[in-house]
């Protein structure tokens, strides 16, 4: 019987602990949540399959790597978890320990990866699996897999699609691990350098309309709902605007950008660096719009 640490947080990792504890000959020997808000989903999991269950502040501190000494752990796995692993932990177990990253790698590692994706107007983003090292996001990599992005898509479709890509891709490297079968490939043998993502934070959320309207576009749809929103003003309230249409027709012009040009059936027109785009939902501090429709 082989043994799996798991380190996790959130849907991406309920999905993906209901396909490993399927696999046969495996077991999870432990569940270690994220510290300051550990996840419900992932206790009451453990709980039922009489797993213990941890949080640790340090993962890497010496009583809790002597706490997990006598589960004898043949793989460490991490799913969307929020501490670095250092070298004594991470090599630990004798097949080593492996994270489920939602990125392209060796681009868009770091945080936020889906948000980035669509603001960078891709056309794919990737799901990744790899060994973890001393770096962050850049060990050897066991399996990827790419994911067309639309020009219907947002934020909330990406995670729908990552959460269950993780899970699956994740499944299948524990298995292609256990039996021998993986290829690991170099993230250098794709790029010397590839990029990283940093975290976003308050105050990114603002557009700035001096921007071409497919960079608006792409910038609302990849922080509405689940995300943030973007935010502007008008008459001086703040505002949530959850989605935006890009008019690939629309004239290019010198004009004011962030103006407001016109209202019709579909919203409002706003002026940006080039032409302009419809403004289809938003929300202030009293209602939220549907183009010219109180919901």
């Amino acid at each position: 019987m082989t043994k799996i640490g798991y380190f996790a947080d959130g849907p991406w990792s309920h999905l993906a602990i209901d396909k490993l504890m399927s696999q046969k000959g495996l077991e999870v020997a432990f569940i270690c949540a994220r510290f300051d808000k550990p996840d419900l989903i992932l206790q009451r999991i453990a709980a039922r399959n009489n797993i213990p269950f941890f949080t640790s502040r340090n993962i890497n501190s010496p009583e809790f790597i002597a706490r997990l000494q006598g589960l004898s752990c043949d793989l460490f796995v991490s799913m969307s978890f929020d501490q670095i692993f250092k070298k004594e932990l991470f090599k630990k177990p004798r097949l080593g320990t492996i994270n489920c990253h939602a990125g392209k790698l060796p681009f868009y590692r770091g945080r936020n990866v889906l948000n980035w994706a669509l603001i960078n107007d891709e056309s794919e983003f990737g799901v990744t699996v790899h060994y973890v090292d001393e770096g962050i996001d850049t060990g050897d990599i066991i399996v990827q897999e790419c994911f067309p992005i639309s020009e219907q898509d947002t934020y909330k479709t990406l995670l729908d699609r990552a959460y269950s890509g993780c899970a699956a891709l994740l499944n299948r490297a524990v298995y292609e691990i256990l039996a021998g079968k993986i290829v690991r490939t170099a993230q250098s043998e794709i790029h010397q350098h590839g990029f990283y993502c940093v975290a976003r934070s308050e105050g990114d959320e603002r557009i700035n309309w001096n921007q071409p309207s497919r960079a608006i576009f792409n910038f609302v749809r990849a922080i509405c709902p689940p995300g943030p929103s973007a935010k502007s003003f008008i008459a001086g309230e703040e505002i949530l605007i959850h989605r935006v249409r890009f008019l690939p027709d629309a004239p290019i012009y010198i004009g004011i950008p962030g103006s407001i040009l016109a209202k019709d059936s579909g919203g409002f027109l706003v002026k940006t660096s080039d032409s302009f785009v419809r403004v289809e939902e938003w929300q202030s501090r009293s209602s939220i719009r549907v183009g010219n429709r109180l919901v």
